[in-house]
């Protein structure tokens, strides 16, 4: 049985750990490295760490950073950015990964996740899909984003996770763009769209900012992956910078009607 997880999602821009609005504006907040420490003392039930170069620069990952994450996390780590191919997520789990997360690879060919969920196993296949709203005169949807949000895909969003879902996906991650950074609460009309659809895990990600929005992700969607970037590396209205975490006792508060 699955059981609830909250991960600290964290973004890598030119090798040190930042935070984005939108996914833009990439604000340096520390060393990638310090900041798996921190977690691994606050004993996190999984560590998401997404490299938002490769992609957009088509550049080869950075296979030595991977090491020294996956030998310092003592937690699961995800890790993705810039994958494209079976001989590259094979390299990164032998690393010392847990999963391996696609996103632009995917969108491009979803026949990837097949040929990576076959070698490695669903279980280590995690697709990442950005998602932002776009709204008509007439009608609202959701569109599905690569490139750090500068390439839209015209590819419905519902046909689309069913088709990656048939191919052998582990697990979905929906990070919403229009909510990144703003700590304002998650887009609960999204998570509840995509949970309907799916049979495999799903995971959240974009907007959370206090504990009580992780609670509205679980009880009002059911939805037991909840991910955020800024709630666990910044403090208080002006935004300081600290790694935190919340507490057994917190964790039990929110999925309490789980645990019962």
């Amino acid at each position: 049985m699955l059981l609830p997880r909250i991960t600290p999602c964290l973004l890598i821009h030119k090798g040190g750990l930042v935070k984005t609005i939108g996914f833009k504006m990439p604000k340096y907040v520390g060393d990638p490295i310090n900041a798996v420490k921190i977690f691994n003392e606050k004993e996190v039930d999984e560590l998401i760490v997404l490299d938002i170069d490769s992609s957009v620069n088509n550049s080869e990952l950075n296979y030595g950073l991977i090491s020294k994450l996956a030998a310092e996390c003592r937690m699961p780590l995800c890790y993705g950015g810039g994958i494209k191919t079976k001989e590259q997520a094979k390299k990164i789990i032998s690393l010392g990964v847990e999963k391996i997360a696609i996103s632009s690879a995917v969108v491009e060919k979803p026949s990837i996740v097949s040929l990576i969920s076959r070698e490695l196993g669903s279980q280590s296949v995690v697709v990442v899909l950005d998602v932002r709203k776009k709204t008509t005169l007439f009608s609202s949807s959701y569109e599905i984003f690569t490139h750090n949000a500068t390439k839209p895909h015209s590819i419905n969003l519902i046909n689309f996770i069913k088709k990656i879902e048939s191919y052998g996906a582990g697990e979905i991650l929906i990070n919403s763009i229009d909510n990144d950074g703003l700590m304002s609460g998650y887009d609960l009309i999204l998570a509840k769209k995509i949970k309907n659809e799916l049979n495999i895990p799903m995971t959240f990600l974009g907007g959370a900012g206090t504990l009580e929005d992780i609670k509205s992700l679980y009880n009002q969607c059911g939805i037991l992956g909840a991910a955020a970037g800024s709630m666990f590396v910044f403090k208080g209205k002006y935004k300081a910078v600290l790694i935190n975490y919340p507490s057994d006792e917190q964790k039990k508060e929110i999925f309490e009607s789980f645990i019962d």
